[in-house]
């Protein structure tokens, strides 16, 4: 083919012509399939769930204590985007059929993708609470575990109490957070500091994302898991209460 303006154009320049478009094609159906158009916050939110990770094996091989893996995944919690983790967690899927029961609250698992940045293996179990209005991720407390909780939307009523002693069917406990808490807010649990605690949804939908590294106090007699308690007990001096414990079925059936 030739124009007033060109020479003829040769079967050898055609072809490289035409091959080099299927190349460009070919790299922009890869970067697709790789989403490397999602913009420069990913490599982020990937290193944010690498870092976590870091923290997770650190308190499991006891290289920190429970209560500063607390403040060093609330700083990592205070810096994560949310449309990022939102978009990695595969979030509008994740929820787009979901069925919350009328009673506590779902647990969604979810998988994080094989990308570069975020680990293989995974030190911290992972899930998202969804609740309706008025139902409950109710009271309880953790053995040998570190929990995290971030709200990715909704609101809720955040409460926790520090577990000071251990009797035989009740804990003796003290207040210490009491609030609401809303999209982006977030608390921790150890075995320490904060280690009872219960959320109550305020709005119509509201989800937590949760992490939780187990074996973070492998010297405990306590069976690692939760423990449930009902934390209007009897009121003490100086504010403490005797929560009494309670079975799942039972706190669940008062508070879910």
């Amino acid at each position: 083919m030739t124009t007033a303006d060109s020479q003829p154009t040769t079967r050898r320049e055609l072809c490289r012509q035409t091959l080099g478009s299927m190349l460009t094609f070919s790299v922009l159906e890869a970067l697709c399939r790789g989403d490397a158009f999602s913009g420069e916050v990913k490599p982020v939110i990937n290193k944010w769930v690498s870092d976590l990770n870091a923290l997770g094996q650190d308190v499991k091989d006891r290289k920190i204590p429970q209560i500063i893996w607390q403040h060093k995944v609330e700083d990592l919690f205070a810096q994560v985007e949310l449309k990022e983790l939102l978009k990695l967690v595969d979030f509008e899927k994740l929820t787009k059929d979901v069925k919350i029961p009328d009673n506590g609250a779902k647990s969604l698992g979810f998988k994080f993708p094989e990308v570069e940045g975020i680990p293989r293996k995974i030190v911290f179990g992972k899930q998202i609470f969804a609740l309706k209005k008025g139902r409950s991720v109710v009271p309880h407390g953790h053995n040998n575990m570190a929990t995290a909780f971030l709200i990715l939307g909704g609101k809720l009523h955040g409460r926790h109490w520090d577990r000071l002693e251990d009797e035989k069917d009740h804990m003796i406990i003290r207040p210490t957070i009491d609030g609401s808490f809303g999209e982006g807010e977030y608390s921790s649990v150890s075995d320490y500091k904060d280690n009872i605690h219960w959320f109550k949804a305020t709005s119509d939908v509201a989800y937590i994302f949760n992490i939780h590294v187990l074996d973070a106090r492998p010297k405990t007699e306590n069976r690692t898991g939760r423990v449930y308690v009902n934390p209007n007990g009897e009121k003490l001096r100086g504010g403490l209460i005797r929560a009494p414990r309670m079975g799942y079925t039972e706190c669940h059936k008062l508070f879910g």
